[in-house]
């Protein structure tokens, strides 16, 4: 038998992990409708199919964050 507050606790997380699930593809959804845009921009204008300076500059500050936020997570939290 397990705890009705152990239950709980893990329902809760268990709603928290759907949402935020459901948030990201609503905002993958999004991402997807913005590049299909400039790709019909690029080729309406007879623009380069891809950016490489942007595509290192958009890799680098994803790398920066991504560790950021992971230092973020493993730090011990203040009281």
């Amino acid at each position: 038998m397990v705890d009705p507050e152990v239950k709980a606790k893990l329902l809760s997380y268990r709603q928290s992990i759907d949402n935020i699930d459901a948030a990201l593809v609503h905002m993958l959804a999004e991402r997807f409708r913005c590049t299909k845009d400039v790709g019909l921009l690029k080729a309406q204008y007879d623009l380069p199919p891809a950016d490489p300076a942007r595509e290192e500059y958009q890799i680098e500050r994803l790398r920066r964050l991504a560790n950021e936020l992971i230092w973020i997570r493993i730090s011990p939290r203040s009281s």
